[in-house]
């Protein structure tokens, strides 16, 4: 194993396999996230199946490039819409997270994929993977919210 969180102190070997998500602090939840970009992703909602599709529409505040939130720490001020998931909340929006989200994944008592940085201890291995959605995305604000259908895409794997 090559994670270079492996020797962090603030860290417990593979935690996510030996504590329940309720009881993950701060630092261990956020390194659940493996930085896809997915969530960031403005999605439709069929309001008869309940069935969730993803578009390539990033809400305004991601960035393409780095495929992280250009404002993490102050988004709900910029976007008070942004779901703020806690372990507390994952129960109620793990339906809408990609099939790929490790918080999801953990919630639903399976394993994180081989690719995960919590496993490489690296960052890119999701990039280069093909899992996360950097270079493929196109702004909220320049998009008509009427026509999001015309860019809906299947979740990348």
């Amino acid at each position: 194993m090559t994670n270079k969180k492996k020797n962090d102190p603030t860290f417990s070997y593979k935690f996510w396999e030996n504590k329940p998500l309720e009881k993950l602090n701060f630092k261990e939840w956020e390194a659940l996230c493996d930085g896809c970009g997915k969530c960031c992703l403005n999605k439709i909602e069929d309001e008869e199946t309940g069935q969730v599709f993803l578009t390539r529409i990033a809400c305004r505040l991601f960035n393409d490039e780095s495929c992280l939130c250009s404002d993490y720490k102050k988004r709900h001020k910029h976007v008070p819409e942004c779901i703020k998931l806690t372990p507390s909340t994952i129960k109620q929006n793990a339906y809408w997270l990609p099939s790929t989200c490790a918080y999801k994944l953990l919630y639903e008592k399976k394993p994180l994929p081989a690719w995960h940085p919590l496993l490489t201890g690296q960052k890119e291995t999701t990039h280069d993977s093909g899992v996360s959605v950097r270079g493929s995305t196109i702004s909220e604000k320049s998009v008509n919210e009427d026509d999001w259908e015309n860019y809906i895409i299947t979740d990348p794997k």
